[in-house]
């Protein structure tokens, strides 16, 4: 096995570790935090978290510019004067922006508990914006365990303060807000200690590196607006569904949201150590390592959505409260396969390809119907059903429509394995939400066969490809 192999494998090992405990912390806070806390105030624990994802924008793109301008560097390399002012400087714009909210909202904000979250965002707002930076440096110089690390104590520190307040017989979704941000925090301590070469130098070797900052930004700002367009293709159904239903109903389909997303946690690892990789890699092998990877991936994803039935079962017996808002998992169930794909394969590729303003395109498309079928289903027409169902539709569109102009660019076709995949995708839904019996496992599990034997050569194709890389 040669060294790139190994060390993709190593880098591998670590980002699975880091998201495995990750995932095993959301599954103990997805479960056990809606049995013992009231609805309402897992209500406003969920737009606490909703609205925390999405203070990275305001750094403008800062970050991004970063990881797409030095993605593939190695660390000793980078200028460690001009990260440290670059640094500094977002800490700076960070704590000026956070200062901005604040105020207001003190001032002009009546309900006491969004005025807690929106402080509290504020606050997350500068350790996620610090950390960020650091984060994506070492990501883009491939320096991935220490990324994961980062990772795990963010989480681990997270965990043990939620079992602690739980043991203590505390219930406030404010001291779990405190929770995560105390991880936040430390992990953010945690990163400038192993950047310490360019977060601790003297003062005097600050340079105010305008035209560094606008570069940064002018590159980033592209791929920032895109990840604004993709994350608002749901925020925006769920914003209405917020301002729609109670604080309840916006709790229990979050729930359910975050139960769809748990195979998130591994294809983002993957696709974390993937960037740096393919960034090194030649242009011209670029095609065939899309091919391979997607055949692959997707025969995961599509046997993934057997574990939908056992899940449903057991979480509707354990959270009664939330059965409910359980059925709509048959819906949602589906997004890693759409989800899974854009952020694994499509997107990994648009940013390697330094194609920011495609991804910008092809995430604006989506976000206006997102809008405009937002305010069908939860203003004219007060549908939660309809609602619901449109996330899966619109992360569908987006993620067929990127991989279309994807496979243009690297001459591929994907017409067969497109309509196969939509295929599963609507038998799966169709029969989880009108089959409510293990009959339907029967069903999907036949389906899956035949598409899986129907698939048999491309996969034995790809398995003799990948191997061919790691031999190389």
């Amino acid at each position: 096995m040669n060294i790139k192999a190994r060390s993709f494998i190593n880098n591998f090992s670590y980002t699975i570790t880091a998201n495995f405990i990750s995932l095993l912390i959301s599954v103990l806070v997805v479960l056990i935090v809606p049995k013992l806390i009231g609805v309402e105030d897992y209500g406003y624990w969920q737009l606490y978290v909703f609205y925390a994802s999405y203070v990275g924008f305001l750094q403008f793109g800062w970050t991004d510019g970063i990881y797409l301008r030095y993605g593939g560097a190695e660390y000793n390399e980078i200028d460690k004067r001009l990260f440290f002012s670059q640094f500094w400087m977002l800490v700076c714009s960070q704590i000026i922006i956070a200062g901005l909210i604040i105020i207001p909202t003190l001032n002009l904000s009546d309900n006491i508990d969004r005025q807690f979250v929106l402080v509290m965002v504020s606050l997350c707002m500068i350790v996620m914006g610090t950390r960020a930076m650091l984060v994506f440096i070492l990501q883009a110089t491939n320096r991935i365990k220490e990324y994961s690390q980062i990772i795990m104590i963010d989480r681990v520190l997270y965990c043990f303060l939620i079992v602690a307040f739980i043991l203590a017989g505390i219930r406030d979704y404010e001291l779990l807000i405190s929770a995560d941000l105390i991880g936040k925090f430390i992990s953010l301590l945690c990163a400038m200690f192993y950047c310490r070469d360019i977060v601790y130098q003297k003062i005097s070797n600050v340079l105010f590196n305008v035209r560094e900052t606008f570069e940064n930004i002018s590159v980033g700002i592209k791929l920032m607006f895109a990840n604004i367009a993709s994350m608002l293709i749901i925020g925006v159904v769920r914003f209405g569904i917020e301002r729609s239903w109670d604080i309840s109903t916006f709790g229990k389909v979050s729930l359910t949201l975050n139960i769809s997303n748990f195979v998130m946690l591994f294809i983002n690892a993957v696709g974390i150590i993937m960037f740096p990789v393919l960034r090194r890699t030649s242009e011209e092998r670029l095609p065939n390592i899309y091919v391979s990877m997607r055949d692959f991936l997707m025969v995961i994803l599509l046997a993934a959505l057997l574990l939908y039935f056992p899940l449903n079962a057991t979480l509707s017996a354990w959270l009664p409260k939330y059965s409910d808002s359980l059925k709509y998992m048959a819906l949602l169930f589906p997004l890693s396969v759409y989800e899974g794909k854009t952020a694994l394969l499509t997107n990994t590729y648009l940013k390697t390809l330094r194609k920011e303003k495609l991804m910008l395109k092809i995430n604006m498309i989506s976000l206006i119907l997102s809008v405009g079928i937002t305010i069908f289903t939860t203003i004219l027409n007060e549908n939660l059903n309809l609602a619901i169902v449109s996330i899966v539709l619109l992360l569908a569109i987006r993620s067929i429509l990127a991989e279309f102009y994807l496979s243009k660019i690297l001459g591929i076709s994907i017409y067969k394995d497109t309509f196969l995949d939509l295929l599963m995708t609507v038998y799966f839904i169709l029969i989880a939400w009108y089959i409510n019996t293990w009959i339907a496992v029967i069903l999907y599990a036949i389906a899956y066969l035949v598409y899986f034997i129907i698939k048999k050569k491309d996969i034995i194709n790809a398995t003799k490809f990948i191997r061919s890389l790691i031999k190389l």
